[in-house]
């Protein structure tokens, strides 16, 4: 099982197992990580699962579809390390991948409260 390394705004790090083929949204929902609200349900119409991958794990990734790039379009804050999680599947990855939730807002803080 693949390893995802969640990190908050504080610097604190968390690290899941992820079902292989999962999506690491669908992981970071059933483990109750803030920040990643999933709103459209996977759908890859919403980007409240916007996440910023370590850098150093950028290349073991697939390229961002059309899609995901035209959502990214409309998210706030996109960095080039910006990805949705809804769109990375962990059978992706290799070995421990390191995210952060984009900036939590207050809908995030009521969710996971």
């Amino acid at each position: 099982m693949p390893s995802i390394v969640f990190v908050d705004h504080k610097g604190s790090e968390r690290e899941i197992e992820a079902s292989v083929g999962e999506t690491l949204m669908l992981t970071a929902i059933k483990n109750s990580v803030p920040g990643i609200d999933a709103d459209c349900g996977g759908a890859c119409a919403c980007a409240t699962c916007h996440v910023f991958v370590d850098p150093a794990y950028l290349d073991m990734l697939q390229e961002p579809g059309d899609m995901e790039k035209a959502m990214l379009e409309f998210a706030e804050n996109v960095q080039a390390n910006s990805r949705l999680s809804c769109q990375i599947k962990s059978s992706t990855i290799s070995k421990a991948c390191a995210l952060r939730p984009r900036k939590i807002n207050s809908k995030s803080l009521a969710a996971h409260a």
